[in-house]
């Protein structure tokens, strides 16, 4: 998170700087203050709004209930809010910006392959997820990775509609500036993204290992990544801004192996099968 502080202030120095406004750089540490404050606050309505989630009925779905109300209790934190994404492929995700006002999340598709230590491994990875804090960084670091984003794209663009004042005075300055800026505007966007994508696989491994703890048996979590990871097809929707915080790519576990280690969302299931059992 420091590290994101400092790549926003020096974006925003730079930006002053080479367009000669001071106030620039004010612009840009309010902006992302607002932004955390927004994220903070409506980040589970956001996210469940872009999965799709409808909130589950205890009477229709009352061994899930059962379940997450149980686990709750052993792991000492409030019930959350319980919803269920219509989709045949297995996945699950917690939100929320605390233990108060959490959200777990599970498809349709997870609840018709797993049987109950599997489902209730599943359960206590994303309640995990919860006491662990995980929500409220994974919301803050998305909302800096689109802040730092959309500011290299807003400069990208303006080099090719004209100059600054300080381009017409100092030209061979100018023109330096111009490469720095070109360069920044490439790797800011890519560095922010590697460090959201080096969080969350950090996070994953860390929420395996507390789930657990929680139930006592590994072995439930191990199976059910085991099979999440057969089921190679992608969700039917899905949203690269929340893609971190499922269970497993949403992608498509086929897709993700495709795709280079350093890139991926999610650390590999079969490391995480290892970790869990220790083969």
């Amino acid at each position: 998170m420091t590290v994101f502080l400092v790549l926003v202030i020096g974006l925003g120095w730079f930006f002053s700087y080479y367009y000669g406004n001071p106030n620039i750089l004010y612009v840009f540490i309010l902006f992302s203050i607002f932004m955390n404050v927004f994220s903070y606050w409506f980040s589970d309505k956001i996210v469940l709004k872009l999965a799709g989630a409808k909130e589950a009925s205890r009477a229709v779905n009352f061994d899930l209930y059962t379940i997450v109300e149980n686990l709750s209790i052993t792991a000492g934190l409030p019930m959350p809010k319980v919803y269920i994404v219509d989709d045949p492929a297995p996945n699950a995700f917690a939100t929320g910006r605390n233990k108060e006002h959490a959200v777990v999340c599970v498809t349709t598709g997870l609840l018709s392959i797993l049987n109950k230590p599997e489902l209730e491994g599943v359960i206590s990875h994303e309640l995990s997820h919860v006491g662990n804090k995980d929500m409220l960084l994974s919301t803050v670091v998305v909302v800096l990775v689109g802040f730092i984003t959309i500011l290299a794209d807003i400069f990208r663009r303006n080099l090719f509609f004209g100059g600054t004042r300080r381009d017409r005075d100092r030209e061979g300055t100018g023109s330096i500036l111009i490469i720095i800026g070109i360069v920044l505007s490439i790797l800011a966007p890519l560095f922010a993204i590697l460090i959201q994508l080096a969080i969350s696989r950090k996070r994953e491994f860390l929420a395996d290992a507390s789930g657990a703890l929680l139930t006592r048996y590994p072995e439930g979590l191990a199976s059910a990544l085991k099979k999440i990871g057969e089921y190679s097809r992608p969700m039917l929707r899905q949203s690269s801004a929340i893609a971190h915080l499922y269970i497993s790519d949403p992608r498509g576990s086929a897709l993700s192996r495709k795709i280079a280690g350093l890139f991926a969302t999610h650390p590999p299931i079969e490391e995480r099968i290892k970790a869990l059992t220790g083969t």
